[in-house]
C-alpha cells in the first residue's frame, strides 16, 4: 500500500513509494523470465555458518562470492600446491632413469625455493601463528631424493 497524506484542504493524496517502484520492477522482471534459471529455485537457500568470522563475516562472504581470498590464504594455497608437487616428484623419482637425476635435483631445488617463498608470504601475512608453516629444508629434501632413487 502506498503512503497517503492529507493536504491543507483535507484531500487525500497517494504518494508513490520506493517500495511500490521496487515491487513493480520485480514483477516486470518475473514476467520477463529474469528469475527462471536461479539456483535453489523452489528450495530453501543454504545457510552459511559465519559465526567464527565474527565482525569479519560480511567481508569473508564478499571475498568468497567474488572467488577471492585474503593474501595469506592465497599464499597458503600456493604453498600447499608446491609441497604436493615436491611429494609427487619424490614419488616418481624411483622410476626415473639415472640420466635424469641431475634434472630431478634441479627441479626439486626450484620447487623448494618457490615453496619457501610462498611459505614466507604466508608466515608474514597470516593473522596468527596457527596458520604458519615451516620453511622447507632443501638439504633434507635432497637426502630424501637420494634415498628414494637408491631404493632405501
Amino acid at each position: 500500500m502506498s503512503p497517503q497524506r492529507r493536504d491543507s484542504d483535507g484531500r487525500i493524496h497517494t504518494a508513490h513509494s520506493w517500495e511500490s517502484l521496487v515491487e513493480k520492477q520485480i514483477r516486470e522482471a518475473m514476467e520477463a523470465g529474469a528469475f527462471k534459471d536461479l539456483p535453489y529455485q523452489g528450495e530453501p537457500l543454504p545457510i552459511e555458518d559465519d559465526a567464527a568470522a565474527g565482525e569479519w563475516a560480511m567481508a569473508h562472504r564478499m571475498l568468497r562470492n567474488a572467488d577471492a581470498a585474503p593474501p595469506w590464504i592465497e599464499a597458503d594455497k600456493e604453498a600447499r600446491r608446491l609441497l604436493a608437487e615436491i611429494e609427487q616428484l619424490l614419488a616418481r623419482a624411483p622410476r626415473s632413469p639415472a640420466s635424469r637425476r641431475a634434472r630431478l635435483e634441479a627441479e626439486l631445488r626450484q620447487l623448494a625455493e618457490d615453496a619457501n617463498l610462498a611459505i614466507g608470504r604466508l608466515n608474514a601475512e597470516a593473522p596468527t601463528l596457527q596458520q604458519h608453516r615451516r620453511i622447507v629444508d632443501v638439504t633434507e629434501l635432497l637426502g630424501r631424493l637420494e634415498r628414494t632413487v637408491q631404493g632405501g
